[in-house]
This record gives C-alpha cells, sequence and structure tokens, in this order.
C-alpha cells in the first residue's frame, strides 16, 4: 500500500496537468514563451492579404526588383529562364490552375469527410475496431488461464449473466 501511495505522489501527481487543460489560465493554452512576449495584450488575429481579403497574408510577398533593382548584381533584364508570356497564354494558365485548385479542393473535402467518420467501413473504426478485439481476446486469453474456464465458457457464462439464455442450460 505505501509502494502504491509513493508511486501515486511521486510520478501520476505532477503529470496531471498534462492531461487536464486548464481553461483560467492562457499560457496553458499557448506557448510559456510567446505567452510571455506578448504580455498582458490580447492575442492578435492573422494579417489578411489585401488584395483577397479572404486569405492570409503572404509572407515576403513584395516586389523584389523595387527592392534590389539598385543592386549592381541584380538581373532584371535577359533573365534566364523567364518567360514573358501574353494574356491569353496567361489566362489559360490561370483556367488550368483554377480547375487543379478546384480538383485538389475536393479532394481535400472528401478527406476531410472521411476523416470525420467514426463509424462504418473507415480506417478509425477499423483501428479501433481491431484494438478491441485484441485487448478482449488478450483479456479473455488470462481469464482462461486464471480461471481454467474457455473463452465460449466464458461467453456463455456472460450471456446467462445477462438473461439471454436461462440457467438451467
Amino acid at each position: 500500500m505505501r509502494w502504491t501511495c509513493a508511486f501515486l505522489w511521486c510520478v501520476v501527481v505532477p503529470t496531471l496537468h498534462a492531461w487536464v487543460p486548464s481553461t483560467t489560465n492562457p499560457a496553458s493554452r499557448i506557448g510559456t514563451r510567446r505567452w510571455e512576449a506578448l504580455g498582458d495584450r490580447e492575442l492578435e488575429e492573422p494579417r489578411m492579404n489585401p488584395d483577397r481579403p479572404e486569405l492570409p497574408e503572404l509572407k515576403g510577398d513584395f516586389d523584389w526588383d523595387e527592392r534590389f533593382g539598385g543592386d549592381d548584381n541584380w538581373i532584371v533584364e535577359n533573365v534566364p529562364g523567364k518567360i514573358v508570356l501574353n494574356e491569353i497564354e496567361l489566362a489559360t494558365q490561370v483556367t488550368a490552375l483554377n480547375k487543379l485548385e478546384e480538383t485538389w479542393r475536393k479532394e481535400r473535402e472528401w478527406e476531410e469527410y472521411q476523416d470525420s467518420l467514426k463509424t462504418g467501413f473507415v480506417s478509425k473504426a477499423e483501428l479501433a475496431n481491431g484494438r478491441f478485439a485484441m485487448f478482449f481476446l488478450v483479456t479473455g486469453l488470462l481469464t482462461e488461464y486464471w480461471t481454467g474456464v474457455t473463452i465460449p465458457g466464458q461467453v456463455e457464462e456472460l450471456l446467462r449473466i445477462a438473461g439471454v439464455i436461462g440457467f438451467d442450460g
């Protein structure tokens, strides 16, 4: 009994905070360093792209030629591999990219839908079913080892206790 109490006190109790989410301390919801850096300020909303407000701002999305144009090593004309497209070619590429985007969006939505399912012939349900089956198979084998009652005998006893089959045989 003393060893059990010592184990609980030394091992389990210090780790309880990792399993119980805190709703009062914002530092437990985000990284501690980030929280200390922010201080009492509220968390900022992500900045949005000015051209397309529904999308987040791209990091480093600016005019490179304007920034490095004065540098002697910065090439802006006769760039190797640079492709100049006319309006029709550009529109064709945009249309093709929009089709790809739509296809990938549909695939992503389908995968998210499949991942959200928990019953039926989906991977999450089959994984849980396999784990439960292995757990109860091991439990049945250990029970058979310790009590001498076979697994079909255990099932029969369970059905008798549940009242599915009668006690008289």
